[in-house]
């Protein structure tokens, strides 16, 4: 599938990472269908977009967008819980949560009722594609990729595309592109079986790791360790201090 011949985006799982992708691609000029398991959940998801602490009311505030422009973006979103309204979607991106089997049986299931064209992708964390993709056609396989957003998804830039040696080089030039229309910088991630995190999450929790034995033996404070890296390396966060707020949303 060229580029230009994605229009509609679904999106499986609304939450945090859903609300932002969907804001990406609204705020973009794409049609966006996102799909939970309940309106409560799909509630949620909307007053998120709208109200939450990156959602489009702050924007508003904060002059980046006009109202209008507010409801424009939010016309373009479509909330369902019927699987069956996914069928003509051009590329389904998956932000359920982070089980592997859960995600696999989802994946089989969206298989069966996505047209075959549509390219899948899978916002994981970590899990290997080559894993998941074994829930869908070999056919699809070459439409199947990894595509991991940070959070907050609407405002972080980067996106990890996770291939495998099934995923076309059609389909990853095809998402490259996609991302930088959206206004997303893209890196290229070999898919690494047996390991869990591509390339940021791997590089930051290695440092998450050695700044806690160093605490943790004594050599230096918590403070000290993120006052270290923030001015001998110019970090805008310390692991430490970065970790407490990944884990906490950054409220």
């Amino acid at each position: 599938m060229n580029v230009d011949d994605i229009r509609t985006i679904g999106i499986l799982g609304g939450g945090v990472m859903g609300a932002g992708i969907a804001m990406t691609f609204a705020q973009a000029g794409y049609h966006i269908i996102v799909r939970d398991i309940s309106e409560e959940a799909l509630a949620k998801t909307r007053q998120r977009m709208l109200e939450g602490r990156f959602g489009w009311r702050r924007g508003v505030e904060l002059g980046r967008f006009t109202s209008e422009q507010v409801e424009t973006f939010l016309g373009r979103v479509r909330f369902t819980t019927d699987m069956a309204d996914l069928a003509e979607v051009d590329l389904l991106i998956e932000a359920i949560p982070e089980d592997e089997e859960l995600k696999k049986r989802v994946w089989a299931e969206v298989d069966r009722i996505v047209k075959p064209e549509a390219i899948f992708a899978t916002n994981t964390s970590g899990f290997a594609i080559s894993s998941l993709n074994q829930a869908v056609s070999p056919e699809r396989r070459k439409r199947f990729l990894g595509m991991h957003w940070f959070s907050p998804a609407n405002i972080m830039k980067l996106i990890e595309l996770v291939y495998t040696e099934e995923t076309s080089p059609e389909t990853l030039a095809t998402m490259e592109e996609l991302c930088r229309r959206i206004g997303k910088t893209s890196i290229r991630v070999k898919d690494a079986p047996g390991t869990y995190g591509f390339v940021a999450n791997r590089i930051f929790f290695a440092a998450v790791a050695e700044a806690r034995k160093i605490v943790e033996a004594g050599i230096a404070s918590p403070e000290d360790v993120d006052t270290a890296m923030k001015l001998g390396f110019n970090w805008p966060s310390g692991p430490l201090e970065m970790f407490r707020g990944a884990r906490s949303g950054w409220e």
